[in-house]
């Protein structure tokens, strides 16, 4: 059962890519391959509409300025994504308060998150719904609908 629905496709995809350091830049070639090919897969599984978020290319998820998982955020609360495609879940957040603050914005407007593997796989690759109660302990619901709305 896929975990893809008519709603989600409606809205863009966004894949998110980002590698820590210059150094990756130029040495890890591969990863940047598999990450701009998550659009690819994106059109595969049904999206008309993918963003490529790259902003964040050579910057450490470790208390660095990340514009483009700003503006993933933003495009979240907005409504206007679908789905947040990642090569794996760990390249979009470096710290648990921007992976708990990403988690509980894509729960309340519907996003899901997918990694390179594709949703609804085995290893549950996407990400949808409430978190569990307690799983997530950092903003409060109501919080997260004032900032997201």
């Amino acid at each position: 059962m896929s975990k893809i629905t008519a709603e989600h496709l409606q809205r863009s995809a966004c894949v998110y890519i980002r590698q820590s350091t210059p150094d990756q830049l130029v040495h890890n070639l591969e990863s940047q391959r598999r990450q701009y090919g998550l659009a690819d897969r994106a059109k595969q599984l049904g999206w008309t509409t993918v963003e490529i978020i790259d902003d964040d290319l050579g910057r450490s998820g470790g208390g660095i300025a990340r514009p483009g998982f700003e503006r993933l955020l933003a495009a979240i609360c907005d409504g206007r994504v679908g789905a947040v495609l990642a090569i794996e879940a760990s390249r979009l957040a470096r710290n648990g308060r921007d992976w708990h603050t990403l988690i509980e914005f894509c729960g309340l407007v519907g996003t899901i998150i997918v990694d390179e593997d594709g949703p609804g796989n085995d290893a549950g690759a996407a990400w949808s719904g409430r978190p569990a109660r307690g799983a997530w302990p950092t903003r409060s619901t109501a919080a997260c609908r004032t900032t997201c709305r």
